[in-house]
């Protein structure tokens, strides 16, 4: 062996197969991390899990107060509490609360719900859809990840404090 080929560069041949080898490397890194990413359980905190709505003396009686982590709002009536989801039952739709009318009111298709979340008028085919709330000492907890729909409002769905 001379000198020569001792000291020869890194053949073309060579170069492009280490090349497409690292390319694929990267690309099946890439993939893994995103499955990995994918099955990666849910948070537990904010919307889709258990989400902190505050103590129950930020709630007075007869108010509605809007929880934006959980995009829910707490009403809080004479018998309870529940924990109204703001999405309108129609189309889907943010249905804010009006203070000054006291009622949720649908800027969309002008469905009109009461405190309790049913039906006042409007397209909407049935009442607002709740989470469950839970009571630890003075805490309230709604758990959001799974809605709970509903034709009409019942009184069990409210949780009493």
């Amino acid at each position: 062996m001379n000198d020569k080929q001792a000291k020869s560069p890194l053949s073309r041949r060579n170069f492009l197969g280490i090349a497409w080898a690292g390319s694929l490397t990267l690309i099946f890194a890439q993939a893994l991390v995103v499955m990995l990413r994918f099955i990666k359980p849910a948070a537990t905190k904010g919307f889709g899990g258990l989400v902190f709505a505050g103590q129950l003396e930020e709630f007075a009686v007869n108010s509605v107060k809007r929880i934006s982590s959980g995009q829910f709002y707490i009403s809080r009536t004479p018998d309870g509490v529940i924990a109204l989801w703001q999405k309108c039952p129609h189309l889907g739709c943010a249905v804010p609360w009006d203070e000054e009318q006291g009622v949720f009111h649908c800027p969309c298709h002008g469905s009109i719900f009461n405190q309790y979340g049913e039906v006042l008028s409007g397209p909407s085919p049935r009442a607002m859809d709740f989470f469950p709330v839970q009571v630890d000492g003075e805490s309230l907890w709604v758990d959001t990840s799974q809605p709970i729909d509903r034709v009409y409002h019942d009184p069990s769905h409210l949780t009493e404090v």
